[in-house]
């Protein structure tokens, strides 16, 4: 196993853990509570999360039954490595850039069923398979494609490393959803 793939798990446990305390007790109204139409709320971060990582499930069910073929991509490792650390430095959660997500992983612009935190959660479950199953190989020489733009490729390890700093750059944006002046308190019914 590649040495920092089980920081890389530990990290996305906590991920985990982090979500539902954080979101999991918010109802459907405060998930889908947005400041301006611009801004996403916190139940579209974490659509946004389940469809970009599912992207690239395809790629780690190849790795993981060992049908994973070279390619010329492979051949280039210092190419990879320019993509994979330019590519996790824009998604740092402390870095200012925004980008527009790409169409096939933008989340819903409707009301998002209040479950958005559980689904996330088993997600992460099979994100963090994903990690364990494909950890006997080497990952800094298994080249992927990147989920939202093609012509990018990088190790299946920056892979796992972009995976885990685009959640927490998400789960940041989320957070400041709560903050933000307007958000509705959550309902207390009297019995």
């Amino acid at each position: 196993m590649t040495l920092e793939l089980p920081a890389l798990i530990a990290e996305a446990n906590a991920i985990a853990a982090d979500a539902q305390r954080t979101f999991g007790p918010l109802d459907r109204e405060q998930l889908n509570w947005r400041d301006r139409a611009s801004q996403w709320s916190v139940a579209q971060c974490f659509e946004h999360l389940i469809k970009i990582n599912d992207a690239y499930a395809p790629q780690w069910r190849l790795i993981e039954q060992g049908s994973y073929a070279p390619t010329w991509r492979d051949r280039v490792p210092w190419l990879a490595g320019l993509f994979g650390s330019l590519i996790l430095r824009a998604v740092q959660p402390e870095s200012p850039r925004k980008f527009k997500a790409a169409h096939h992983v933008e989340p819903s612009t409707g009301t998002i069923d209040a479950d958005i935190i559980s689904r996330f959660l088993v997600h992460q479950q099979e994100v963090i398979a994903h990690m364990t199953m494909t950890g006997s190989r080497d990952l800094r020489r298994v080249m992927v494609t990147s989920a939202v733009a093609p012509i990018a490729f990088y190790s299946a390890l920056d892979a796992f490393r972009i995976l885990v700093a685009h959640e927490r750059r998400h789960m940041a944006q989320a957070e400041r959803v709560l903050e933000a002046d307007g958000f509705p308190e959550r309902h207390v019914l009297d019995r």
